[in-house]
């Protein structure tokens, strides 16, 4: 069962330079040993953590998902972080609405989507009515599948409040301008508020360009989006990246059908348009084959 029944959440908090807060975090995740953090990605620049976590689901006799570690070691973590973390205080060069800005379960292995919305939308019950959150669902787990990017639109968060190219504080009304789907409606200044999905797998892979002027990487961003006419399912932020550089930071929603080389392509061909150079672009998280792969070495190394 452990084997082939495997759920997937992705944690994106909006902290990376603060050691102790994360290494507390992360204690968090591993409170149940079930649990396993199979990758992290920290950005000093966007100030923002990725953490992979997958576990096994069980089911009850009909079929129905019952219980997952997953759920608590999620749990665990949002209760830490809002504790260590005040979004009053925070600043990065990557959008975010919340000190949790976004959990995304997928189902592996034989696990199903159905099987990552309920746990999707479990966690979302526990976080929003435990901490006094207010929790936007997506996708999979929102009841007529509205896509994460129409919900962050509609409260502002492609919006940068500070020097043009960058997210500080909390920037939006507290009363929020649409109904979340659990926890209060009015926000925290300190928390903010957080989107929970569930989907299919997709890859975030980011092109770094030799260049600090983030108009051209934002209209190279849209240039190379489904949204401005570009490639299919593929959705992008241009964004200031450290002093010398900015970058194209892409979700590819169908991976399997457009992927980062004809990504890397688009980017390097738009980008000679306007004189810039780029870099070979990265992935932030690792295949879901590989996911696999490591939490299988990593549960049978804790259990040996």
């Amino acid at each position: 069962m452990k084997q082939s029944m495997l759920l997937c959440c992705k944690v994106y908090i909006s902290e990376s330079r603060n050691k102790e807060a994360l290494d507390s975090i992360e204690r968090g995740a591993r409170r149940d040993p079930e649990t396993v953090i199979v990758n992290k990605f920290k950005d000093h620049d966007y100030n923002r953590v990725g953490y992979t976590l997958v576990s096994y689901v069980a089911h009850d006799s009909t079929g129905c998902p019952v219980y997952t570690p997953l759920q608590q070691s999620v749990v665990a973590m949002a209760e830490v972080a809002y504790e260590a973390i005040n979004l009053e205080a925070h600043c990065g060069a990557h959008p975010r609405l919340g000190v949790i800005d976004d959990i995304v379960c997928h189902p592996l292995a034989r696990a199903s989507l159905d099987e990552a919305a309920w746990l999707a939308k479990t966690i979302a019950s526990d976080v929003g009515n435990r901490f006094q959150v207010p929790v936007y669902l997506y996708a999979a787990a929102h009841p007529t599948g509205k896509a994460l990017e129409t919900i962050r639109r509609e409260l502002g968060y492609y919006r940068p409040n500070f020097m043009g190219n960058k997210w500080a504080g909390w920037a939006q009304p507290e009363t929020l301008p649409e109904k979340p789907n659990e926890g209060p409606e009015i926000a925290s200044r300190t928390r903010g508020v957080v989107m929970i999905g569930a989907r299919p797998w997709i890859a975030t892979y980011n092109v770094p360009i030799l260049s600090v002027d983030v108009s051209a990487a934002r209209r190279i961003a849209l240039m190379v989006s489904a949204r401005g006419g570009g490639l299919p399912t593929v959705q992008t932020l241009g964004l200031v990246h450290g002093e010398d550089t900015t970058e194209i930071a892409c979700m590819l929603l169908e991976p399997n059908q457009i992927g980062a080389d004809r990504v890397q392509k688009q980017v390097e061909m738009l980008a000679a348009q306007e004189g810039l150079d780029v870099e070979k672009g990265y992935f932030t998280d690792l295949s879901p084959e590989m996911i696999v792969e490591r939490y299988m070495k990593l549960i049978s190394a804790d259990s040996s």
